[in-house]
């Protein structure tokens, strides 16, 4: 696999959908990571843009509870608590979680949720919440459809890290 580098691995651009769907979703968990490369704990709460109190930790907490959600809960069908009991969706900040920790837990999700992807057929279905269901027009969802969902999630926030990180410190970049 080649890499960049900043160490984040390039989806083989001849692999089958689903290496290329996971490759892809790599590729954008590690943007997220390299984004917060080189900060420290109170740089990574900083609400840098004025309008906003988005936080690059904020984001890394809130990804795990995103990953928590669509493949434990609704690919595995896993009845898992909140991975941060904030009721915000992750984005709020506990005065006592360090990025470092925050930074374990997130990457203990995704290594779960590679584990609950393997062997899976993109075709196999999960069962959205009844809000979810709401949103999506289905009470099931194909893997497939987890994965692009999960790329697009990803990329978007990390949008939003690339201007986040800037503001903190000048550093732009892939």
């Amino acid at each position: 696999m080649t890499t960049l580098p900043d160490g984040r691995p390039v989806p083989d651009p001849t692999a089958g959908e689903p290496a290329m769907l996971m490759g892809w979703l790599d590729f954008h968990r590690e943007t997220l990571a390299v984004k917060c490369t080189g900060l420290d704990d109170a740089q990574t709460r900083v609400a840098a843009v004025p309008s906003s109190s988005l936080t690059l930790l904020g984001l890394v907490q809130h990804l795990a509870e995103v990953e928590r959600n669509w493949f434990q809960r609704v690919l595995a069908g896993q009845d898992v608590p909140p991975v941060h009991e904030d009721g915000a969706g992750g984005f709020a900040l506990a005065p006592e979680r360090t990025y470092a920790q925050a930074l374990a837990l997130w990457r203990r999700e995704v290594a779960v949720s590679r584990k609950l992807c393997e062997g899976r057929s993109l075709d196999g279905v999960g069962r959205l919440s009844e809000r979810e269901a709401a949103v999506t027009g289905s009470a099931e969802v194909s893997l497939r459809w987890i994965l692009v969902h999960l790329i697009e999630e990803y990329a978007r926030h990390n949008g939003h890290a690339d201007l986040l990180r800037e503001a903190i410190d000048g550093v732009t970049g892939p």
